[in-house]
């Protein structure tokens, strides 16, 4: 039960990121949306903690910026497996990644 909660919450933080930041567009409605929130939770789990690893000496160099460069990476990855979702540039990305992430921290803080 609660993982379906943290889901479900992860499908609300994807709705009002696609809403809020312009340059990100969905096309295929609800059953998009899921597939966006599926794929950035495994993302999340199981790629993004390698890749913090990986990148730990540019991280350390840069004073923690390159982990929003990294995300909005990963973010930007998650349109290459998901059809119907559309990333209109870098900044976009940067931003989505961003509002997507203090969304999700906010929704799981309150479920």
């Amino acid at each position: 039960m609660h993982t379906l909660l943290r889901y479900l919450g992860t499908v609300a933080a994807v709705y009002l990121t696609v809403t809020l930041v312009p340059g990100i567009t969905v096309a295929g409605g609800w059953l998009t949306i899921l597939l966006i929130a599926l794929v950035w939770s495994v993302i999340t789990i199981v790629i993004r903690p390698v890749l913090k690893i990986l990148t730990l000496p540019i991280t350390i160099i840069t004073f923690g910026l390159f982990s929003f460069i990294l995300n909005a990476l990963l973010f930007w990855a998650v349109t290459l497996i998901v059809p119907g979702f559309m990333i209109a540039g870098f900044v976009p990305a940067l931003l989505g990644a961003i509002v997507l992430s203090v969304l999700t921290w906010l929704i799981h803080q309150i479920l």
